[in-house]
């Protein structure tokens, strides 16, 4: 059996480009003891994967040269050697990275219900976009009814559940993002109360017009000058949550940080950062409660699918250029 396989092959400067990752395929070996084999069906794309790239210290080791591709998946267990917790014909979902095959030990592996849900789901609004939402906004925004809530990235995979969520929770809230598809999608379809389009016009009016008595919270998914503007913005003891910083990702000169911090002082403010693997003891809880939103109408799912293994730079820079609305996800098995 081959299995094809993204290697990452050079650390990018800027937007990563062809040289970035190689496409290769082997012959998979035979499989050890208690050792299992998946066959990929989804994988999922996100912003923080360009991070994990850098060879910098982060919350998790960047990727080495020649490793395949990190990211999150999810796939059908095919073969199995001796005792595992796994059965063929179980769906689970993992960090399998970008290749049709993994090989596994079980460990940190979940399994995951095909028929309780689209197996794309486990990677989006019921996986880790979903999880840093759900926990972003309600463990450390701590957020209450009747807060102003500001959402930045507002129609991408974490943005868009953090603004249904606070919906749910009785806040105001209002969304940022780029161009007017977008905007109008999160007001007619997510249920937003309102939206700014930072492509169209100056944020830090809009911000005040659309928040005429300032911000409770402000989630932040993508830095630079946008973070800079909700800061003016902040009331009383408001909350900051930093989630992303996708406008800087690919940044070839230095990082623009906060130059209105000093709004944190005046308004007793905090600021702080999230990451989403301090609650993996509570993903069970989130992902119970998510899934009965869902059940309920509360919650839109949104999913941009794309397919093809061979395709994986072209679709992945979706993320950075805005062509695209909802979590990205690679397909990798076809129908």
């Amino acid at each position: 059996m081959i299995n094809k396989k993204l290697l990452f092959k050079k650390r990018p400067y800027g937007l990563p480009d062809e040289n970035t990752w190689e496409l290769t395929e082997e012959k998979l070996p035979d499989l050890l003891e208690g050792e299992i084999l998946i066959e990929h069906e989804y994988i999922s794309l996100d912003p923080a994967m360009r991070g994990w790239m850098n060879e910098a210290r982060s919350y998790i080791k960047p990727i080495e040269i020649g490793e395949v591709m990190r990211a999150g998946s999810v796939g059908k267990v095919i073969q199995k050697s001796g005792k595992t917790k796994f059965k063929i014909g179980d769906h689970v979902s993992g960090w399998g990275g970008v290749q049709t095959h993994c090989i596994s030990n079980g460990e940190n592996l979940i399994k995951v219900d095909p028929l309780k849900s689209n197996l794309s789901t486990y990677l989006g609004v019921l996986g880790m976009p979903g999880m840093t939402a759900y926990f972003g906004i309600l463990e450390e925004a701590k957020i209450k009814e009747g807060d102003v809530v500001l959402v930045s990235g507002a129609a991408g995979a974490v943005g868009s559940l953090v603004g249904q969520i606070a919906k749910i929770k009785g806040c105001t809230v209002v969304g940022i993002a780029g161009g007017e598809k977008k905007c109008n999608y999160i007001k007619d379809n997510l249920g937003f109360d309102n939206s700014i389009d930072y492509k169209k016009g100056n944020v830090i009016k809009e911000i005040k017009k659309k928040c005429p008595n300032g911000i409770d919270v402000y989630f932040d998914n993508v830095g630079g000058e946008i973070l800079d503007a909700a800061l003016i913005f902040l009331r009383r003891n408001a909350r900051v949550i930093l989630c992303g910083a996708i406008s800087q990702y690919n940044n070839k000169e230095s990082i623009k940080g906060p130059k209105n911090y000093l709004s944190l002082l005046v308004n007793r403010a905090s600021i702080k950062g999230m990451i989403v693997f301090d609650y993996v003891h509570k993903y069970e809880k989130a992902i119970s409660e998510i899934s009965g939103w869902i059940e309920e109408g509360k919650i839109t799912v949104n999913e941009d699918i794309y397919e093809g293994i061979d395709n994986f730079r072209s679709i992945f820079l979706k993320l950075f250029n805005g062509d695209k609305m909802g979590k990205l996800i690679l397909k990798i098995k076809p129908k």
